[in-house]
């Protein structure tokens, strides 16, 4: 029988229907689970059992009365560090960050209280989020629990982690040049990057989204059916659309789909990721899809653009403190961000338009394409201690070369595990869609659940 912690949010709501069992004896069984876990991957910041204990038991309440609050009443559900829930201080995994309890809850978090979920922990993050690793200068290191020698990712690590670990079906990560699928990749999961604005998020900034990390598909969608609710604070964000997120099940007969494979820069294709691509490219087609291989929208040159712009951003932030309270930043946050005050402005304008020339080269793509199919990330996993797999701040974005250019292009891309290494650790597959067409990257990933075969059991606690 399948544990409560590991049961999906959908079947959390049908139990809960059903009079099975209880939110209250659901977060129960998660907090157990965190602490058999926690010594060991350290995914969690501000963990509150007592107030979800509180929480859990209002919910429960409900449901013998059959009055849910909400959609996802009563299911565990953890909140990225940077998304602020009210009363929480927001560090952004830096030590440099002066603690103040957050004044209210941002839009993403706001919508899942309301809708009745357990908030019962935040996550951890690296230092401003500018690190697909699980190394900070505030938190403890996040290990990745397929195996605790790795990274888990990030800048979502510790939301990766927990969705691996059992810590309850739903998390919220948030995505600015790979964040969520990243940490997916790595952990086994699913998670989503929507189209820009498709979430509300405060505060907005360019290629900024925030999206869910679940184990399956289903619990993405319903997590989408929440947070895509409007927000007037998000001054980038779409006008609300009427979108049947359940509705997942289609054919990809007919559909016309990219396979992109190699770039021609950033860290070498792995062959067990490449291997692995290619076997979902060959399952789209034995379902009916036209697959044909094709180049990206980005080059070596927008790359660096990408990577002079956000060292300039980043170092404006870090120029501001004063040296004493600047030298606790993580050493290679320091180091990557300081090249950015050699910087002209017209180097940094150029770095910038980088995001319109991946823009423009990311629609002519999808003129005769409905998907895209590639890596997520370009390595199968890297160390724990690591900030990055090549660990080099003067090259920091190699290995988000397949994953960065659908921030600046606002498309959506979902990473989903598609295999496993010879050591049985998960590679994720990234969908990618048109502009604002997120449903129809949820139902290729839909799609693509079913066709991949039977995947391994989730990772146990080592022995304590």
């Amino acid at each position: 029988m399948t544990a409560l912690h590991d049961l999906s949010a959908v079947e959390l709501l049908s139990g809960y229907h059903g009079k099975k069992f209880s939110p209250s004896e659901v977060l129960e069984d998660v907090i157990a689970r965190v602490e058999t876990w926690e010594p060991h991957i350290k995914a969690l910041y501000a963990f509150d059992p007592d107030g979800a204990r509180a929480v859990a038991k209002a919910s429960t309440a409900r449901w013998q009365k059959g009055e849910p609050i909400g959609s996802l009443d009563g299911v565990p559900t953890t909140v990225k560090e940077n998304v602020a829930t009210k009363g929480v201080p927001v560090p952004l995994g830096a030590a440099t960050t002066t603690l103040v309890p957050a004044p209210a809850d941002a839009p993403p978090a706001a919508r899942l209280r309301e809708a009745g979920a357990v908030i019962f922990s935040k996550t951890t993050m690296p230092d401003y989020g500018m690190l697909s690793s699980g190394l900070s200068s505030f938190h403890p290191l996040t290990r990745n629990p397929w195996d605790v020698s790795k990274n888990p990712g990030g800048s979502s690590a510790g939301a990766g982690a927990a969705g691996a670990a059992g810590y309850g079906p739903l998390h919220l990560g948030t995505d600015i040049g790979g964040s969520v699928r990243l940490p997916a990749c790595w952990c086994g999961l699913v998670a989503l990057k929507p189209s820009l604005g498709r979430i509300p998020i405060d505060p907005p900034y360019v290629g900024r989204v925030a999206g869910p990390m679940t184990r399956t598909v289903d619990d993405a969608a319903l997590m989408m059916s929440v947070l895509s609710l409007p927000d007037a604070r998000d001054s980038m964000s779409l006008p609300p659309s009427d979108i049947d997120w359940p509705s997942l099940e289609v054919s990809p007969k007919g559909k016309r789909i990219g396979l992109l494979l190699d770039l021609g820069f950033g860290d070498t294709l792995e062959d067990e990721v490449r291997n692995t691509v290619q076997a979902a490219a060959r399952a789209f087609e034995s379902a009916g899809a036209s697959v044909k291989e094709i180049s990206g929208p980005m080059t070596r040159e927008m790359l660096d653009g990408l990577d002079a712009f956000w060292r300039a951003r980043s170092w404006d932030d870090l120029s501001k403190m004063s040296p004493e309270v600047r030298s606790k930043a993580l050493p290679y946050i320091y180091k990557w961000a300081e090249g950015g005050a050699k910087l002209s402005g017209v180097d940094v304008v150029r770095g910038f338009n980088a995001t319109m020339a991946i823009r423009a080269a990311a629609a002519q793509l999808f003129a005769d394409l409905d998907y895209v199919i590639s890596p997520v990330s370009p390595v199968v996993k890297f160390g724990a201690e690591l900030a990055a797999p090549r660990n080099d701040p003067a090259k920091p974005f190699e290995h988000i070369a397949y994953t960065v250019p659908w921030n600046m292009s606002e498309n959506p891309a979902a990473s989903i595990n598609g295999g496993y290494d010879a050591s049985g650790f998960p590679i994720g597959v990234q969908i990618i869609g048109r502009r604002f067409d997120d449903l129809g990257v949820l139902r290729m990933a839909k799609t693509f659940e079913g066709l991949r075969g039977p995947q391994k059991s989730w990772p146990v606690p080592p022995n304590n």
